[in-house]
């Protein structure tokens, strides 16, 4: 499985107990996956985005629009909300809390890292771009620039990281597994509930987890590389 311990391999090298033979497969899919997003990414952003070419949009909001019951409304507002920072700011919070408690301060500092750089890199991104949200919202009408999804890149980034907590928790694989699937194809909802809602366009939210999965990559493997090259220096003095 990609969310696992094969999927953080490139953060965790020196404490993986995977065969040779495993390790390459491993990194190419990793490495595979993380220029699969970086291209879609870019796709998005010059073509949709840029290019003004919307056929891909309309067609899943008119997909959605005979879809759309007041049920799956309600059901959508609720998920939606653990995409907001009103939910996400308090679990980054506690989780960090929790962590600095069992004595994982590095893994801690880890996370606060990602969280706070992942919001800077979201507010950047969205101000660059300046892409205006879809009309006739279903709930509230929003002022905030539209591309990328925050919510499908904060959730999936922040869910990303309880699953590399998991992962590297002494736990029965078998709760790794099912609670790994779970978060991530709720965080998947959660993306998902943006465009029913027509917070977002179907392209915002695919870019939102395009960053949010290679920006999780990204920064386990060179806060690794950071720790290590500390470490050595260390034990050079």
């Amino acid at each position: 499985m990609i969310f696992g311990s094969g999927f953080f391999y490139c953060s965790n090298m020196n404490n993986t107990q995977q065969t040779a033979r495993e390790i390459p497969i491993k990194v190419l899919l990793t490495a595979f996956l993380f220029l699969a997003a970086i291209f879609l990414f870019a796709f998005l952003a010059k073509v949709v985005v840029l290019g003004k070419k919307d056929l891909f949009d309309t067609t899943v909001f008119n997909f959605l629009h005979d879809r759309t019951t007041p049920f799956l409304i309600q059901l959508m507002k609720v998920i939606t909300f653990f995409g907001s920072a009103t939910f996400l700011f308090p679990a980054y919070v506690l989780l960090i809390v929790i962590l600095f408690l069992k004595k994982q301060k590095r893994l801690a500092l880890d996370i606060a890292i990602i969280g706070l750089s992942s919001d800077l890199l979201k507010l950047a991104l969205k101000n660059s771009f300046k892409r205006h949200r879809p009309d006739l919202p279903l709930l509230e009408t929003l002022s905030s620039y539209s591309f990328p999804s925050g919510h499908a890149l904060s959730s999936f980034i922040f869910f990303s990281i309880i699953i590399y907590v998991l992962w590297v928790e002494n736990i029965q694989p078998l709760w790794k597994w099912t609670l790994s699937v779970f978060l991530l194809l709720f965080s998947m909802a959660i993306g998902i509930s943006r465009i029913v809602l027509r917070f977002h366009y179907a392209s915002d939210v695919m870019a939102g987890l395009c960053l949010g999965f290679t920006w999780v990559i990204f920064s386990l493997w060179l806060l690794n590389k950071i720790h290590f090259y500390i470490q050595n220096r260390r034990s050079k003095i």
